[in-house]
């Protein structure tokens, strides 16, 4: 009888224990990246009444056994993915697929699924607790090294993305071929120097022949920086024609090279049609950070107001081979452990790990019709072994009595 009370109360700790998981999954249903968690029950042992007996002559008997209760032999973590909720916000991030987030607090690097950063006032990139998200920095070319370690993945403030030389100009369109000897028609176009300096360059074309055209450029005071000729064949192509601009205002390092005609670069003379213009150049002045986006494989790329884009950094992930090993510490992080395996560190996409969807937010993966279900077994598990309990109590009482 005893015996029956104690196996009772093993049952009651143990679905105690069940009710407070199933209470933990059903309070965390909404709270981004968490994974749901389920009790994993195992009996005691059980005490030997009769050995079991060899079949000699008569039949071979079993053993009789009686069990001592039940204890709970862990909990074990579900790392399924959790349902993607789309927020709008730029720093949020989520992993579709395995991996985690990897993230410094303090002197630990801890991990997690959840991904609501911001930047705080440094510019490194945080989670809600303030823990520093990890990752690669670019070089001041934009240039990411994913075999160095991890660091800080931090935001610059400010950050100006250096100007770059007009090295290239390419002119284009449609001269008419009905225009008269000595008929001209001019294009202007913005150069950038060295140190990102705007020079405004205009270029002359007059028709000298049939199939002829002199291409003279001006600075903006009118002085000439060189002049070509373009000249056509009977069905209206051009010939390539490569012309260099000699001493353009400003601080040069190597003088800016106007081509046309060449392949790729439209140049062409049909009749009655003027489309003729600078079609592109290849500098820019220096721009500051307007903006960023986040790629699917985590690269951050900076949108200056230059209008060019460089990349600033990537946001690495954490992969496991036991994640289930992994300790919970609290504020959706975890910490490793000795069966959870080393952590690899790599890049989204690679190694079995996920993408990054951003702008997005994982979801808690609790089922909670699944959770209510288990809290209905839970609670009659408890109520059942209270009755064990209480007949057990009741026999005890029986005994005692039989002395009256």
């Amino acid at each position: 009888m005893l015996r029956s009370m104690y196996s009772g109360v093993s049952g009651l700790r143990g679905h105690q224990t069940m009710m407070d998981v199933v209470g933990n999954n059903i309070a965390n249903v909404n709270t981004t990246g968490y994974k749901s968690s389920q009790t994993i029950f195992q009996d005691l042992l059980s005490q030997v009444l009769q050995g079991a007996g060899m079949p000699e002559g008569a039949g071979g008997t079993n053993p009789a056994q009686v069990g001592l209760g039940m204890r709970l032999a862990g909990t074990s973590t579900n790392f399924t993915q959790g349902g993607l909720q789309n927020t709008g916000r730029s720093t949020d991030l989520a992993i579709q697929g395995d991996g985690f987030f990897a993230v410094r607090t303090g002197a630990e690097t801890l991990y997690t699924r959840a991904g609501a950063f911001s930047f705080d006032a440094a510019g490194r990139l945080t989670t809600p607790q303030g823990a520093v998200v990890q990752g690669w920095r670019a070089n001041p070319d934009g240039i990411i090294d994913t075999n160095a370690p991890v660091d800080d993945i931090v935001l610059p403030i400010g950050a100006l993305n250096a100007p770059r030389a007009t090295r290239e100009i390419v002119l284009g369109g449609n001269l008419p071929a009905d225009a008269a000897v000595d008929d001209a028609i001019r294009t202007s176009i913005t150069l950038f120097d060295d140190q990102g300096a705007a020079v405004d360059v205009s270029f002359l074309w007059t028709k000298t022949a049939t199939d002829a055209w002199e291409v003279e450029a001006f600075d903006a005071d009118g002085t000439s920086l060189g002049a070509g000729t373009a000249t056509f064949n009977p069905d209206g192509s051009a010939n390539a024609t490569t012309l260099t601009l000699a001493n353009p205002p400003g601080s040069w390092s190597a003088a800016p090279t106007v081509t046309f005609g060449a392949q790729g670069q439209p140049l062409t003379q049909f009749a009655e049609v003027n489309t003729i213009a600078a079609l592109s150049q290849n500098g820019a002045a220096a721009g500051s950070l307007q903006s960023f986006s986040i790629s699917p494989d985590g690269v951050i790329t900076g949108v200056f107001s230059n209008g060019r884009n460089q990349n600033l950094g990537q946001v690495a992930l954490a992969a496991f081979n036991n994640p289930s090993g992994l300790e919970k510490t609290g504020g959706s992080m975890y910490r490793p452990t000795v069966n959870s395996g080393l952590v690899q560190i790599g890049v989204a996409g690679d190694g079995g790990r996920g993408m990054l969807a951003g702008g997005t937010l994982e979801m808690s993966n609790v089922d909670l019709a699944q959770e209510f279900t288990n809290l209905i077994v839970a609670q009659r598990g408890f109520q059942a072994n209270s009755r064990v309990v209480t007949s057990s109590d009741e026999l005890l009482q029986e005994l005692v009595n039989m002395k009256r």
